[in-house]
Formats: C-alpha cells, structure tokens, sequence
C-alpha cells in the first residue's frame, strides 16, 4: 500500500520549483515519480502514467531522496570524460589549415584518420577518426580544407 504525503511540505514545494524550472528531463521526470508516490499513486499507476518501466519508477522511488536532488543524478549525467582538451582542439585547427606535406608526410591532403594519427604523436591523446570527425563537425570544419593531392 502506498504511503501518502510522507515527504513534507517544505520538500514538496522543492520539488515543485525543480519540476518547473530543472532544465534536465530525466530529472524532472524523477522528480515527478516523487511527487506521484507521494500522492499516493502506486508504482505500476506511475509507470503507466508516465510511459516508462515498472522498474525505473521502482528505483528512482526508493532511492530519490526529496532532500537531496544531487540524489537523482545518474552517472551517466556526468558526461563522458573528454580527450579532447581545448589545446587539442586548437592545434587541429592549426593543423587543418596546413598542407600535411609540411609536417613530412607524403600525401597532399588530410583525412580524418591521418589527423587522429598525426595528433597522437603530437600530443600523445589517442582519437579515433569518428572523434575527430565529431570534433570537426561541432567546429563547423566539416570537410578537410582545400589541400589536394
């Protein structure tokens, strides 16, 4: 049977600001499955109401705590640690401006590959292609520049 009103007041006017104005969805999402089971709505009538699982709204009821919002952050919100420094960024964009020739490379022009390599032993932080394509997208360096074999 579900407790009703067992998070006080105070906590209950929290969480109603936070619903409000938390810019991260899964939060308020959360948020919302606190307020549901303090109303004394049942796990099974939460995940119905809100499309997701049994199971999700099972966790985040019992271990959300109404005094402690940090306590509805996954790790997954942390974010990805990034290789990428700010430095790293720079000195690609350096890079891509200049012919791979004048770092000794035979080829007339850069490809996402050779800029994840050459930047390795330059700064000895390992990209893959796809990362340094990513990097190249957000930087509106979509293609290689101009150079031509």
């Amino acid at each position: 049977m579900p407790i009703k009103n067992y998070i006080t007041t105070e906590e209950k006017k929290i969480l109603q600001h936070e619903l409000k104005y938390q810019e991260n969805p899964d939060i308020r999402e959360r948020i919302l499955m606190l307020l549901l089971r303090n109303d004394g709505k049942k796990y099974q009538e939460i995940a119905d109401f809100l499309g997701c699982s049994l199971r999700k709204v099972a966790y985040w009821c019992t271990h959300g705590d109404p005094n402690n919002l940090e306590s509805l952050v996954d790790e997954r919100m942390k974010g990805n640690f990034h290789k990428a420094t700010p430095e790293y960024i720079e000195l690609l964009i350096e890079i891509i401006n200049k012919e791979p020739k004048e770092f000794g490379y035979e080829y007339g022009r850069w490809t996402a590959e050779r800029l994840a390599k050459h930047l390795e032993q330059e700064t000895g932080i390992e990209l893959s292609s796809s990362q340094v394509r990513r990097i190249l997208k957000k930087t509106n360096l979509c293609t290689f520049g101009q150079n031509t074999a």
